[in-house]
């Protein structure tokens, strides 16, 4: 089965039925063999605060070295991002081939009149593929209520009710108790059940079973926030019964302290996670779409409160906030309390409303009604993507600009910073430095050589890029098989003229087409003028400088000071434009180095490196030790586990340095550490965005960022391969491209018997320039020097 076809027969299902129980999901599960039974399975149930808290505990577990199975609802815009697999979402073929696994199952409930529901599949089929994948915990987020949710077809090794308000009263009850008491129906039978709930839900709670209570006081743990780091993480304490610990938490609010205490008490009772652990763990974890702030200047959070109560603690967290006018996208499904969000909110200058492209969304004329008296101004928009745009557009520097009201059109503004125009072509069109009449031919050819750009786009998007592509002369390919469900896969094909002439009728398209022709230009515009991070036009190259004594390639060669300076020397006489200094190896099977030990390594050398002419790189993944060197004048960090350390980000920050984002599974280099990609190349890009999001937010410029395949860091030879292949696909990224390849492994089988790795090296670097890297990361400088010279001359790119 391909996953285009039970990605649509998943979403076929029906979304309820009046039937509750589990015995379906069971019958599910036992017709796959029980996968449940071979994990410890943790269910996190509550009105608000669940998903954060499944995804704290998530990061949690794995930094305590356990693979994790992670079950969350809803989903932005893929049900594939409900279910991950060590932070990563389920891949598409492991999908198909557990529902085909699955269906003469469902064609039997079917005959006995007994289908079940999208949320029942999903939760079975989650469970499978997290056994599938040798997970040790399953966390599980209950989807509604407690007694009869599907997920509570598992017995659970511990729960956690997060918090309990009047919700779903047709099915749950109609008093906080009644629903309180439904959801203490996830306590584990020997494991009391940890609690946020608090006044008569916590009563009711008790009255059902044991519990470990968690608040801001008189609870058995005891979490507080105490005030703000940064503008994207505030301070917790935590204090148990005989443990304590403090972190920060891009999950603001008081209540997201309470939320990380209960994850921190679930994992003492899991996996008896040590404390500083769970500090690491709960600052590592993010939420997209949950008070997530994207941009600045003006300074934009995208928060999906659908609720009085998380608009209430949304308007608390504003005020935390210094801003000029507050300017609100908003948009609501028709069943919510939407005019009691909307009053919640601060004084509001420009409203816009708008509607997700969901039939049980409300009117944008209902939405402007309610926010009368509520917005000095109310602009009706059609389109969330638009109405972003305008936003942003009308709104000073000093401004705020806040989307809320629905995860639906959360996931609609979200498209703006993570759907990109991807050049699709191997070898981009390039300038020339040959003769003046050259030169003009060359620009001329260029205006009608094809090209090729894929992106996803929202329905409408798609088809009105589609009408005005073909109205100008291009061709625009429209697909929605296997894409997230609200999304097509759009290629377009033409020439540079007509696809610049397609941007110029996108600009006042509206439906937040305008940020897509902008996103076009800027990869025209990079295919043919090359400004390189290092000052250099074209192919810059970064040497390889290990003060190690155990890195695979040349560990101990220059591990004392005066061998390391002089190795540095050599390289940029040899034409290296960057000298990467590193401390520690990530070779398979490294030990870990010590903070202090890598100090006392690469910081000496950065001091003496310091006078030569060109940058300086530091190599290393601890935020300490960038500290250090970026202070003995580093001018960039090179950081290949793409920001584990959680104060990375703010160091680099914090000295306007350089940094090297690399994607990897795991560093050092774990070999039986891999992942199941349907596109390596697509979903390490995707992967990659985030992790640029994620250092912006701490104020990271992205002309500072560089961004790095990882060829090598959990992928086969055959998948780094098409990372160099394709290389010129992470342009979409907006960010320069580099490439470490250097006598990697992935040569091992075309090296020849003699196993010499620089000639395979040497192929690459070539391919990697004509794919318009802006940096190859080698050992040996001379050699690959001279290649990325050769190239630069045989297509006219210097």
């Amino acid at each position: 089965m391909q996953y285009h076809e039970a990605a649509e027969r998943l979403n076929g299902l029906r979304r309820r039925r009046p039937k509750l129980g589990t015995e379906t999901t069971a019958r599910m599960l036992s017709h796959l063999g029980d996968p449940q039974a071979s994990m410890d399975c943790v269910q996190v149930a509550g009105s608000n605060g669940k998903g954060s808290t499944a995804r704290m505990l998530d990061s949690v577990l794995r930094a305590a070295g356990y693979d994790v199975g992670l079950f969350t609802s809803p989903k932005l815009n893929d049900f594939r991002e409900q279910i991950r697999i060590d932070g990563r979402k389920a891949s598409k073929s492991g999908v198909a081939s557990t529902f085909e696994r699955l269906e003469p199952c469902l064609e039997r409930l079917r005959e006995e009149d007994d289908a079940p529901t999208h949320f029942e599949v999903i939760t079975a089929l989650a469970l499978h593929r997290f056994a599938a994948a040798d997970a040790d915990v399953a966390v599980l987020e209950v989807g509604i209520g407690g007694r009869y949710d599907a997920t509570s077809a598992v017995d659970p090794v511990a729960s956690a009710v997060t918090s309990v308000s009047l919700e779903h009263t047709d099915l749950l009850g109609d008093t906080v108790e009644e629903i309180a008491r439904d959801k203490a129906q996830v306590a584990p039978a020997g494991a009391p059940l940890v609690t946020g709930a608090d006044g008569a839900a916590l009563d009711a709670i008790r009255g059902e079973t044991d519990v470990t209570t968690v608040g801001p006081a008189d609870a058995d743990v005891v979490a507080t926030e105490n005030g703000m780091r940064s503008d994207v993480e505030s301070e917790v304490a935590i204090t148990g019964p005989d443990w304590s610990l403090e972190t920060a938490l891009t999950l603001l609010g008081g209540h997201q302290a309470t939320n990380a205490g209960v994850a921190a008490t679930l994992a003492r009772q899991v996996a008896a996670v040590d404390e500083r652990t769970i500090a690491g763990g709960l600052r590592q974890a993010t939420w997209p779409g949950r008070f997530e702030l994207v941009d600045r200047d003006p300074t934009v959070v995208l928060d999906g409160s659908h609720n009085p109560g998380a608009a209430a603690t949304l308007s608390d967290l504003l005020d935390r906030y210094e801003y000029e006018d507050l300017h609100v996208v908003f948009a609501a499904m028709s069943d919510k309390a939407y005019d009691e969000m909307i009053a919640s909110l601060p004084a509001v200058e420009r409203a816009f409303v708008t509607r997700p492209q969901l039939d049980r969304a409300e009117s944008v004329d209902s939405l402007a009604d309610a926010f009368e008296g509520h917005a000095a101004t109310v602009n009706r928009v059609p389109s969330v993507a638009e109405a972003v745009d305008r936003a942003i557009r009308r709104a000073g520097e000093d401004d705020f600009v806040l989307v809320t009201g629905s995860l639906y059109a959360v996931a609609e503004a979200r498209d703006r910073w993570t759907r990109q125009v991807v050049p699709k072509d191997r070898v981009p069109p390039r300038a020339t430095n040959r003769s003046e009449e050259t030169a003009g031919a060359s620009e001329e050819a260029r205006g009608v050589e094809p090209s090729v750009f894929e992106t996803f786009l929202r329905h409408d998007q798609a088809e009105t890029v589609a009408e005005r592509f073909e109205a100008v002369g291009g061709t625009c390919v429209r697909s929605s098989a296997g894409t997230p469900e609200k999304l097509d896969r759009v290629v377009l094909s033409g020439s540079a003229t007509e696809l610049r002439s397609l941007a110029g009728h996108l600009d006042d398209a509206g439906l937040g087409l305008a940020h897509v022709a902008t996103q076009l230009r800027a990869r025209l515009d990079g295919s043919s003028a090359r400004s390189g991070p290092f000052g250099v036009d074209g192919t810059a190259v970064m040497g390889i400088l290990n003060v190690t004594p155990d890195s695979f390639h040349d560990g101990g060669e220059y591990d004392a000071l005066d061998a390391a300076v002089e190795r540095a020397e050599e390289m940029v006489a040899a034409g290296a434009d960057v000298v990467d200094v590193g401390g520690e190896s990530t070779r398979p099977g490294a030990d870990p180095v010590p903070v202090e030990t890598e100090i006392d390594r690469v910081v000496p050398v950065v001091e003496e490196l310091s006078s030569l002419d060109v940058p300086v790189s530091v190599d290393t993944r601890k935020a300490a030790v960038a500290d250090a060197a970026l202070d003995a004048g580093a001018d960039v960090v090179n950081d290949v586990s793409g920001l584990s350390d959680p104060e990375m980000r703010f160091v680099v920050a914090d000295h306007d340095a350089g940094l090297v984002l690399m994607h990897s599974l795991s560093a050092p280099v774990d070999p039986d550490r891999s992942a199941a990609y349907d596109d390596v190349v697509e979903d390490v890009r995707t992967e990659l965005a985030e992790t640029v999001l994620h250092a912006e937010r701490a104020g990271v410029d992205r002309e500072r960022i560089l961004v790095d395949p990882g060829c090598g860091f959990g992928k086969s030879a055959a998948e780094s391969m098409e990372l160099v292949d394709r290389l010129g696909e992470f342009r979409a990224l907006g960010c320069p491209v580099m490439l470490g390849h250097s006598q990697k492994s992935m040569f091992a089988g075309v090296s020849g018997d003699g196993d010499d790795r620089l000639p395979p090296t040497l192929a690459a670097t070539a391919i990697a320039a004509e794919r318009a890297a802006d940096v190859v990361r080698v050992h040996d400088v001379a050699e690959n020097a001279a290649v990325v010279r050769t190239v630069a001359a045989t297509t006219g790119s210097d």
